[in-house]
């Protein structure tokens, strides 16, 4: 991969040309060496009270979790830090790109895959945050969303394991998967050297009981956890 300039431009002008270098990129195809590689998910969230849209320069708490499969829970990390810029549809990289990077980059051992809670290919210029991490920390990265950015589809059958294609412009850009009976599907996009076949299966190998991934849990968890622990340190009397 040759991008030019930083990983996380500060400008949405500057953003959206790296979104473009970022679509057209061709990195070599990953494939998970066992059905249980070694994943991170990784999540962001600031802090609470504020009203709206995210607002550049909030504080916020992002957490990565390493785990084996759905059970094993190696390890977690957290970075603090602010919100880079007022949250905006194809942007989040401006919002919270580089929280999520140092928390990855905190974990100790490095994982084959990530798992982060934003979109790939179903984005303006087909280059979501999911798959802007995966090259900013050079790892295989998947994306997991409650609902498609742009993309349509139709509902997949109600068993685990049942798909349906996200359509946009023609091309499936993501995958509904059902990865509980009768609970609504998860949106499911491949990121930095990922594809749609490699990241359903992925995902499907990281679920316990939940219908979200385990390793994405266990990283929404730690970082709301630190933000607790933090916000009572600056105000004792909060509950």
């Amino acid at each position: 991969m040759t991008l030019t300039g930083t990983m996380w431009p500060e400008t949405p002008a500057a953003l959206v040309r790296l979104q473009q270098e970022l679509a057209s990129s061709q990195a070599a195809p990953w494939r998970p060496a066992g059905v249980r590689p070694l994943m991170a998910g990784c999540f962001v969230c600031f802090a609470r009270g504020a009203r709206g849209r995210g607002r550049g320069g909030e504080q916020g708490w992002a957490a990565a979790a390493l785990m084996r499969g759905s059970r094993q829970l190696i390890e977690a990390a957290v970075a603090r830090g602010e919100a880079g810029a007022p949250y905006e549809p194809g942007l989040l990289a401006l919002h919270e790109g580089p929280l999520l990077e140092a928390a990855v980059r905190a974990l100790r051992t490095e994982a084959e895959v990530i798992i982060a809670n934003a979109t790939g290919r179903d984005h303006p210029r087909a280059a979501g945050l999911a798959l802007h991490l995966g090259a900013a920390l050079d790892l295989p990265s998947i994306g997991v969303t409650d609902r498609p950015l742009l993309a349509r589809g139709t509902e997949p059958a109600t068993e685990r394991g049942a798909m349906s294609p996200l359509m946009l412009g023609g091309v499936e850009v993501a995958r509904l998967l059902r990865t509980r009976r009768g609970a609504r599907p998860l949106v499911i996009h491949a990121g930095w050297r990922t594809d749609l076949e490699t990241a359903t299966s992925v995902v499907l190998a990281s679920i316990r009981r939940a219908r979200t991934p385990e390793p994405l849990r266990r990283a929404r968890r730690e970082a709301r956890r630190a933000r607790a622990t933090d916000e009572h340190r600056v105000d004792p009397a909060l509950p």
